[in-house]
């Protein structure tokens, strides 16, 4: 396995100056935003579109510092209902599936999306229930109308431009837990599948080891990313919180860096099961704690996983 990290949270500071500092970290590969809710600083596709040279340029960049281009990263909403946006979120992802493969980069990571309740809907609608009957006719249009339609389509241009994609399971979304996962690869194909980011699997009560074990080859990508629980506020109020992320103190759940929600013993079992179900690709650092800077926080999850990692394939077992 490679120790990765997405850059976007150094998006105010050029590619070239972000990489010899992550490099002396002991990051191996990096990850670039392309667009949708990922800011496009290091990647932007119109600089890549059409232009070999660029694209060229870029893999060398950091191919220098004995890196490589992990992922793109194009977060969006491709079948929200809002016509404009869907079209801005779909292109973002069908450019980005291009320039990657002009990169020679295997894996797009986004969202899912979430479709509106019905034909006239205007903004998404995520259903948590099937109680009172309108929501399971909500996700009987969104799956069957929206949801299977675009991804099994979406399946095979991934297929086309020989890349993988990668959704991150994500709550607000249409596939959020392993089911939904499952049940989107199982229409749209095998080039689509999971980024496994187990803190947003956390909060929902899953256990890391168990989605991995549902999930099998079905991961495409791995963001190591913590998740906080704060029981107390869970036990007054449940695991879904609307409240603002900076609200730490009353949220029932918050990202932190990995190892500041769950200890290393959690996270030697998540790091084990992926190599048992076959999974020898980058671990990506994703930056989102609010009680750390960028640099702190980059730096203690990169000391946390630097051990953690298993990054030599066993040959023979020599007592078996």
């Amino acid at each position: 396995m490679k120790l990765g990290l997405l850059t976007v949270p150094f998006a105010s500071k050029p590619l070239k100056d972000v990489l010899p500092y992550l490099r002396r970290l002991g990051v191996e590969a990096v990850e670039l935003g392309t667009g949708g809710f990922t800011n496009p600083a290091h990647c932007n596709l119109k600089d890549y579109l059409g232009n070999r040279q660029k694209a060229k340029e870029l893999k060398e960049l950091v191919a220098g510092y004995g890196m490589t281009i992990s992922a793109l990263g194009c977060h969006g909403n491709p079948v929200h209902p809002d016509p404009d946006v869907a079209k801005r979120d779909h292109e973002v992802f069908d450019d980005t599936m291009e320039v990657a493969e002009m990169l020679g980069v295997d894996t797009v990571v986004t969202f899912s999306g979430c479709p509106g309740s019905d034909p006239k809907a205007q903004k998404p609608s995520w259903v948590t229930c099937v109680w009172p009957p309108v929501f399971t006719e909500e996700l009987d249009y969104q799956w069957n109308e929206c949801l299977l339609p675009y991804w099994e389509k979406a399946g095979k241009r991934a297929k086309d431009h020989g890349v993988r994609v990668a959704i991150e399971m994500h709550p607000g979304f249409s596939v959020y837990n392993t089911e939904t996962m499952l049940r989107l690869r199982s229409a749209a194909g095998k080039s689509v599948g999971a980024n496994f980011d187990p803190s947003h699997l956390f909060w929902q009560g899953m256990d890391g080891t168990a989605a991995i074990y549902a999930l099998g080859d079905a991961i495409h990508y791995v963001h190591a990313k913590d998740c906080a629980i704060n029981a107390h506020a869970i036990q007054r109020s449940g695991v879904l919180d609307t409240k603002p992320y900076k609200n730490i103190k009353n949220r029932a759940w918050s990202f932190r860096t990995v190892g500041y929600g769950h200890d290393e013993a959690v996270w030697r079992d998540i790091i084990s099961a992926l190599q048992i179900v076959g999974y020898n690709g980058t671990v990506s650092i994703e930056h989102e704690d609010a009680l750390m800077s960028i640099e702190e926080g980059v730096e203690k999850a990169v000391a946390f996983l630097k051990g953690l990692l298993i990054c030599e394939q066993p040959g023979e077992i020599w007592w078996a």
